[in-house]
């Protein structure tokens, strides 16, 4: 048996050179940079920890994490909660009521802000949120700066990031749904169950397995959001939408101050990968 099981192993290179290419080489470079001091022309000059120790003081990195926090209810927490609601009334209701062919264009129409690239969303959105010709301002007939105020600014991009993430909670729960027994949901509607007690006591512990898988691609990407931010707001105005992503390209690219910006990719890149891990391990305690 192992003499066959050694074939396998053949298999796994070329993923395993592409991960160690792509992957983990450049996280690497970017841990050594971040040991200096170099703004990405001459010699970098070794500073040790000094990077990570300003990291520690600076209100902006911290803020930025909390900004994140916002992020991760608008883009993980909020569309897995909608995005369950929705899967299973398409589903079990409207599926059942007005045929499969209904539900999948309701489906795909939730799934389209996927598709649309992050800029071409976030320029009309842009539009749509102008505060002088804007149409969110002429429907409810206000006079806002939805995105240049800073107290409106987050909670407006979060808002976007709802709309723009929804999608996909949904078709994961519906492709998750597919595998269910129907004779759970023929037994309950017997037995007079009304569609929430079959949505709570049915759905969700079936579909547990796609719940954390969405929970937890959805809060990788909120950590990790950047295109969105870059088009909507630069990280404005001031710093109220300024996220641990842009901060590194703004040191990176714009102040020059390489061994910094990669301070903070490196820390963003260890926390992804411990809530990863903490994600991983409460699955298993589920299962």
């Amino acid at each position: 048996m192992r003499v066959r099981t050694r074939g396998y192993w053949l298999y796994l290179v070329p993923s395993l050179v592409l991960f160690t290419a792509v992957i983990v080489v450049p996280f690497l470079m970017n841990v050594g940079a971040s040991l200096t001091r170099w703004s990405g022309v001459g010699t970098p000059r070794w500073v040790g920890f000094d990077n990570y120790a300003r990291l520690l003081k600076d209100e902006r990195f911290w803020q930025s994490f909390q900004h994140n926090a916002g992020l991760i209810v608008a883009m993980a927490v909020v569309p897995t909660a909608i995005g369950l609601v929705l899967a299973a009334a398409l589903f079990d209701y409207i599926g059942k009521r007005f045929g499969p062919r209904t539900a999948s264009a309701l489906r795909a129409a939730y799934y389209l802000p996927q598709v649309l690239p992050v800029a071409v969303a976030g320029v009309v959105w842009g539009w749509l949120l102008h505060p002088s010709y804007g149409a969110v301002n002429e429907m409810l007939g206000l006079d806002l700066d939805w995105l240049g105020d800073p107290d409106l600014a987050l909670a407006t991009v979060m808002a976007v990031m709802v709309w723009f993430q929804l999608g996909y909670p949904v078709v994961i729960f519906m492709a998750g749904l597919q595998r269910v027994d129907p004779a759970y949901y023929e037994a309950a509607e017997i037995d007079g169950a009304s569609w929430f007690r079959r949505f709570w006591h049915i759905t969700i512990p079936q579909i547990r397995p796609e719940i954390f898988v969405v929970l937890l691609t959805c809060t990788i990407a909120a950590l990790k959001v950047f295109g969105p931010i870059f088009v909507l707001t630069r990280g404005g105005p001031g710093n109220a939408t300024m996220v641990p992503s842009y901060f590194s390209y703004l040191n990176f690219f714009q102040k020059s101050n390489v061994g910094y910006g990669s301070a903070i990719a490196t820390v963003l890149a260890l926390i992804i990968i411990v809530v990863t891990f903490l994600f991983l391990r409460v699955q298993e305690r589920e299962q």
